[in-house]
C-alpha cells in the first residue's frame, strides 16, 4: 500500500521557491525562510506570486513530486508534470471506453451512486448526532429524496440521464445544507451553492476545499497511470480535468463538506476571517487559509476502514485507492468500478 507523504503549502505571497542540491529552499525578502529535503515531500501546493525556479520544477517532475499553483481563493492555475509515466495500454483502454456509451454510463453510475449515498450519510449523521439542534423533518425529507434518487440512478441507462439525476440530488442536498450549520449561523449563512465567485463565507470555504481535493485526485490518477483530463461523467473540455472531477463527486461530501461543517461548528474559523470583494465574491484571509490547511492535513492523517479493500488506511489515501480500483476495472480485473461509500 502506498504511504501518505508530506505536503508543503506555500501561503506567503512573497515567497520564492528554489532548488539547492537535494533541498527545496523557500526564500522571502532575499533571505532563506525554510529549507526542506525533497525526499520528504509528496506534493507542493503554492499560493505565492513570485513562483518557483525552473530547476525545482524539473526536480519535482523527475521525482514525481506534485507541484500545483492555486490562486488565493483556491482556484486552479497550473500543475507541473514531467514525462508521462502512465501505462500506454491502460490509457488507451481509458480513451476507448470513453467512446462507448454503455461503458461510460456504467462508470458514471457508480460515481453518482457514491456521491448521493455519501451526501445522504452526511444528512443522516446530523439527524443522529444533533437531533435537538437541526430541523429533523426537513432533513429527513431530503434524505428520503436522496434515497429515491439512488434507485433512479441504478436504473439510469445514459450518461445524460445520470447527469440530470446528479444535478437534482445536489440541488436538494444543498437546499438543506445550511441546516447542518449548528453554530455561527449569522456569520455563515447558506442559501444555495454559488461559485465563480462564491458569494458567501461557506461557499468560499467549500470552493477552496474542492480545489484542494481536485489536486489530490488528479495527482492520484496520474500516479496510477490514468489521464485525469479524460472522464466519463463530466464532458471533456480543453484544460478541464474531467476524470478528476468525476472521482471527486463521491469524495466531496466526506472530504470537503464534512470538514467545512466541522471547522464552522467547532468555531475553528470565524466569519471575520473572510473578505467581501467589490465584485461580490468572498475570499478567506491568510490566517483562515492556514487554519483550513492545517485541518485538511490533520484530516488526511486520520485512519478509516476502507469499505471495499477492507484495510485501515489514512483518509488521505482514499483518492489513491479509488484511482487504483478504477484502473483495475479498466484493465478488466474488476467487473465494475466500486465507489467509496462512507459508513
Amino acid at each position: 500500500m502506498k504511504k501518505l507523504g508530506n505536503v508543503l503549502y506555500i501561503t506567503v505571497p512573497e515567497a520564492y521557491l528554489a532548488l539547492d542540491g537535494e533541498n527545496i529552499v523557500v526564500r522571502r525578502d532575499d533571505t532563506t525562510a525554510m529549507r526542506l529535503p525533497l525526499h520528504n515531500l509528496e506534493n507542493i501546493v503554492c499560493f505565492n506570486y513570485p513562483g518557483v525556479s525552473p530547476a525545482l520544477m524539473g526536480a519535482c517532475a523527475d521525482r514525481n513530486i506534485g507541484l500545483c499553483f492555486l490562486k488565493p481563493n483556491g482556484r486552479f492555475l497550473a500543475r507541473v508534470t514531467g514525462k508521462v509515466k502512465g501505462n500506454l495500454l491502460l490509457r488507451t483502454k481509458q480513451y476507448e471506453l470513453t467512446q462507448c456509451p454503455s461503458a461510460s454510463a456504467a462508470i458514471a453510475r457508480s460515481v453518482v451512486l457514491g456521491k448521493i449515498a455519501n451526501c445522504r450519510t452526511v444528512i443522516e449523521r446530523a439527524i443522529r448526532d444533533h437531533a435537538l439542534l437541526v430541523e429533523v423533518p426537513e432533513l429527513r425529507a431530503a434524505s428520503d429524496f436522496l434515497k429515491e434518487m439512488l434507485n433512479a440512478v441504478r436504473a439510469g441507462e445514459s450518461v445524460e440521464t445520470l447527469r440530470g439525476l446528479e444535478g437534482n440530488a445536489a440541488s436538494r442536498y444543498f437546499g438543506v445544507f445550511g441546516e447542518l450549520v449548528l453554530h455561527q449561523r449569522e456569520e455563515f449563512p447558506f442559501r444555495t451553492r454559488t461559485r465563480r465567485p462564491p458569494e458567501d463565507n461557506i461557499n468560499a470555504l467549500l470552493s477552496f476545499l474542492y480545489s484542494l481535493l481536485a489536486n489530490e485526485v488528479a495527482s492520484a490518477l496520474e500516479t496510477v497511470g490514468l489521464d485525469p483530463y479524460v472522464g466519463f461523467l463530466h464532458t471533456d473540455r480543453p484544460g478541464r480535468p474531467s476524470l478528476a472531477l468525476d472521482m471527486m463527486e463521491e469524495l466531496r461530501p466526506i472530504f470537503a463538506d464534512r470538514l467545512a461543517l466541522s471547522l464552522i461548528n467547532r468555531k475553528q474559523i470565524r466569519g471575520k476571517g473572510f473578505i467581501q470583494k467589490e465584485s461580490g465574491g468572498v475570499l478567506m484571509d491568510d490566517e483562515t487559509r492556514r487554519e483550513v490547511l492545517v485541518a485538511w492535513q490533520k484530516r488526511k492523517r486520520e485512519e478509516i476502514l476502507h469499505p471495499y479493500v477492507k484495510e485501515r488506511i489514512p483518509f488521505g489515501l482514499i483518492p489513491h485507492v479509488q484511482a487504483t480500483l478504477l484502473a483495475r476495472h479498466l484493465r478488466g480485473d474488476l467487473d465494475a468500478y466500486p465507489p467509496f461509500f462512507w459508513n
